[in-house]
């Protein structure tokens, strides 16, 4: 008998073994219900349609299932009609092979860069993807736009003309997967328009300098202070990435002074700023930053994200171009769009609806009672450490006692506390003195877990310190 398939509801696939059509087809049941492979509850084809897919009569079919409803492998009711048996499968035995053991994970990740993903707002997304779905236009389910949603850039264009100041339309709005995919286009897009150096911060991510090295760009560090990324040394350089209103790690913005030179530069020779706004909605201490793009949106590209806002597994960023650039970033992303539609218009719809706007004040409020719990409990068990960078965004960057970060990074990971240090963003060819830090997320933790993550900092900082004495 050949080897077919025969489907009801799932896919079953048959190997009958043996002398003869039933107790082949009997025993191929029987190994997959055994085995696990027809789980507990499964329906199975009616006789009359197993035995038409198989090509055999269906008085062998019926045969095999009564003999295994006998044996209590399956069961047979009215109306219900055969399936599996609820009964402790064994597992399939396999040959032991010798497994990669996964990395522990530490008991309270305080890494930068994640928001408290037990905060997403399932019901309020869920209901937005009902209405966005119930009212999209057919034509929403096919291959799309490689700019993304009208709907969503739409309501990206508006949100934020309102809520940060950039000056888009729909046209200018290129959705993107994730910002990484953003700055891969803009890294292609920049090499072939002749562009070798990139500027960069003295402190950021090593993965977007790794993507614009990917992309055949050099990058170079520029100098940082108090008063953000220093703009005095722009020459022989036609394009800068930048976080000017919340700087990444340090969480300074941009002086005033240096927004408008950093312009000024880009006007002057025709260079292009990338502005990575990853962060925007939360400000706690200080009226917001405007975006840079405001400035001049002819000259600057500004990137967007709902990763800090709502969550990275969405892979849903934004860059709002120049006219200019609008053609050929669309050409260099791809002919069709790469990200999820159903997900864009959840999104057009949750910003549409104003749940957003309810969602980041909520948002912003818990981060803050964070934030403040944070620096009231170093105030309280280790003075010596300062907090720095905290009016704004999901992470702190704690100065330490000088000749002290390595003890207490020892001590975090003995503890279990999975922080960063200041070196590990800090570009490899910045130059200056380096700063005894560790960089805190604040964001990451669940609320319920957010009070023993800081007892075991704050543990961790003792113990760092006194060690180092």
């Amino acid at each position: 008998m050949p080897k077919r398939w025969a489907t009801l509801g799932v896919d079953l696939h048959l190997e009958p073994t043996g002398p003869g059509l039933r107790r082949g087809l009997t025993d191929a049941l029987r190994e997959a219900v055994r085995t696990g492979r027809l789980a507990p509850g499964t329906r199975l084809p009616s006789s009359r349609s197993l035995a038409a897919d198989l090509g055999i009569a269906r008085n062998t079919v019926a045969d095999a299932y009564a003999e295994l409803v006998a044996e209590g492998w399956l069961t047979a009711r009215q109306g219900s009609g055969t399936r599996v048996a609820e009964l402790p499968v064994a597992a399939p035995s396999r040959p032991s092979a010798a497994r990669r053991p996964e990395p522990g994970r530490p008991a309270h990740d305080l890494r930068p860069g994640m928001p408290d993903l037990a905060a997403f707002p399932r019901a309020e997304w869920l209901k937005a993807a009902r209405r966005a779905l119930a009212k999209a236009p057919n034509d929403a389910l096919g291959y799309g736009d490689p700019r993304g949603r009208t709907e969503l850039r739409t309501a990206l264009a508006g949100y934020l003309a309102r809520v940060r100041g950039v000056r888009a339309d729909p046209e200018r709005v290129l959705v993107c997967g994730g910002f990484k995919q953003g700055l891969q286009v803009l890294g292609t897009l920049l090499r072939r328009r002749g562009v070798r150096t990139v500027a960069v911060e003295s402190y950021g991510l090593d993965v977007h300098w790794n993507l614009l090295a990917a992309a055949g760009l050099r990058t170079t560090p520029l100098p940082f202070d108090g008063l953000g990324t220093g703009m005095s040394d722009l020459t022989g350089v036609r394009a800068v990435l930048l976080t000017p209103s919340h700087q990444f790690p340090m969480g300074v913005p941009l002086h005033p002074d240096r927004r408008t030179a950093v312009v000024d530069w880009a006007r002057r020779t025709g260079g292009l700023v990338v502005e990575d706004d990853y962060d925007g909605e939360f400000r706690y201490d200080r009226q917001p930053v405007g975006a840079l793009q405001g400035l001049d949106p002819d000259h600057v590209v500004y990137c967007g994200t709902a990763s800090k806002s709502l969550a990275p597994g969405l892979r849903l960023a934004w860059l709002v171009l120049p006219p200019s650039l609008m053609e050929e970033a669309v050409a260099v992303k791809g002919g069709v769009d790469t990200c999820g539609v159903l997900d864009q218009l959840t999104l057009a719809e949750f910003i549409t609806s104003g749940s957003y706007d309810r969602h980041v004040r909520a948002a912003r409020q818990r981060y803050r009672r964070r934030r403040d719990a944070l620096v009231e409990a170093l105030a309280d068990r280790a003075p010596e450490v300062r907090a720095t960078g905290i009016a704004a965004g999901l992470h702190a960057v704690l100065r330490l006692p000088p000749g002290t970060q390595q003890p207490v990074l020892r001590a975090a990971a003995w503890h279990g506390v999975a922080v960063d240090g200041l070196d590990r963003y800090r570009h490899p060819e910045a130059a200056g003195d380096r700063t005894d830090a560790v960089v805190v997320g604040y964001g990451t933790p669940p609320d319920h877990a957010w009070s023993g993550a800081l007892d075991a900092l704050c543990a961790v900082l003792s113990f760092g310190n006194s060690t180092s004495r």
